[in-house]
């Protein structure tokens, strides 16, 4: 079936997936096999031998990610950082140069300081909301220029467009994380990415049951790299947690408005209330990147932070929430909050905290899909603790 001319709602339901063809069943079989018969040596049936090389349910999964960003490949990973580990040693080489956004995920930031420095790769956090920054940060040898926009936790927004000019213009690639804003906010390929980046855990999924990643591409010279590195490093997702992003994708375009309108009411309560500073919600006007944002985006997100001051004080307001549970992760159908200080960016130094603007105060929300007044009185409820 050709998905390429249908709306987004009906590439969410069906891309990348037909009936059984054995059996007729409507929805993905979970192909919970390890390894596959073979009609004679060497003649695995449909190119099936092991399952790490290639599943059915792992393929229909790429199929329908591919398919909600308008791209013509992906690939499956066992995590979001299995996922940004695989494009890192695809693009990069001893000697190499990277760029990556400043205020980047925690576990990127540790992978990079921790362990891609042992590797010989050279690398520069840079605030890419910056133009000029990003353009100074560039040097012979970068091959890479990492985004993450909207960012985590600080929910800054980098225009996708203008980095992927400069990066082009260098002979470097262009890499964008896109969890929080999701395929159905954005697309980063058609403004001039090279890869995009998910972390399949989050909004694609969207129940908080499973752990994946995602890489998507146009380019058939990255896809068969990727393939590559599944068959040989074997950081491949299992097939029932492909089947359970399968299951959410269906509902991405159906939770992601709910999402979005959720987070613009609570935004606007946050920016009112006299307890809380620096709300950042790239829907309210005064967001440095409020315009880019609208231009960029079809929505805001569902992703929210704020300051309460200190960390007594950060402690107390999630300590008396009731609906947000306290938890690290985000983009589910429940509502979570949490201190990026001491959890998503623990492993970030102090240091580079303070310069980001990652205070032991900061408070992030993943605002879920429950009736918003319920949302509302709860937050309410923990901001008069305070």
């Amino acid at each position: 079936m050709d998905h390429s001319t249908q709306r987004f709602g009906t590439r969410a339901v069906h891309a990348g997936q037909s009936p059984d063809a054995s059996t007729g069943a409507i929805m993905t079989p979970i192909f919970q096999t390890s390894t596959y018969f073979q009609d004679a040596i060497g003649s695995p049936r449909q190119g099936y031998d092991y399952a790490r090389v290639k599943n059915p349910t792992r393929e229909a999964l790429q199929g329908n990610l591919a398919a909600l960003e308008n791209a013509a490949h992906a690939a499956a990973f066992s995590s979001g950082l299995a996922a940004t580990e695989t494009l890192l040693k695809t693009v990069l080489s001893e000697g190499d140069h990277l760029i990556c956004g400043a205020d980047v995920y925690g576990g990127v930031y540790r992978m990079l300081a921790q362990v891609w420095t042992r590797f010989g790769i050279q690398f520069d956090f840079v605030d890419t909301t910056n133009l000029d920054a990003v353009k100074n940060a560039i040097q012979e040898n970068t091959r890479l220029v990492h985004l993450e926009t909207p960012s985590n936790p600080l929910i800054t927004v980098t225009d996708i467009a203008a980095c992927a000019k400069l990066a082009h213009e260098a002979g470097a690639l262009v890499s964008v994380d896109n969890t929080f804003a999701t395929p159905f906010l954005q697309n980063p390929l058609e403004m001039g990415a090279d890869v995009v980046m998910h972390s399949t855990t989050k909004f694609l999924n969207g129940h908080s049951d499973m752990i994946g990643g995602a890489l998507i591409t146009n380019s058939e010279k990255l896809s068969e790299d990727f393939a590559f590195s599944q068959k040989t490093s074997g950081s491949v997702p299992g097939p029932f947690d492909c089947w359970l992003v399968l299951r959410g994708t269906k509902t991405l375009h159906v939770r992601m408005p709910v999402h979005c309108t959720n987070a613009e009411r609570i935004a606007g309560l946050l920016d009112r209330n006299s307890e809380v500073e620096g709300v950042r919600f790239p829907g309210l006007p005064q967001h440095p990147q409020h315009e880019l944002a609208k231009k960029q985006m079809r929505g805001f997100g569902s992703m929210v932070s704020f300051d309460v001051g200190s960390h007594e004080r950060a402690n107390q307001f999630v300590t008396a929430t009731q609906v947000f549970q306290l938890a690290e992760s985000l983009g589910g159908v429940e509502s979570l909050v949490s201190v990026p200080y001491t959890m998503t960016h623990g492993s970030v130094p102090p240091d580079q905290k303070a310069a980001l603007g990652i205070t032991p105060g900061l408070v992030r929300l993943s605002i879920g899909i429950e009736d918003i007044d319920d949302l509302v009185e709860d937050l309410e409820g923990a901001l008069e603790t305070l």
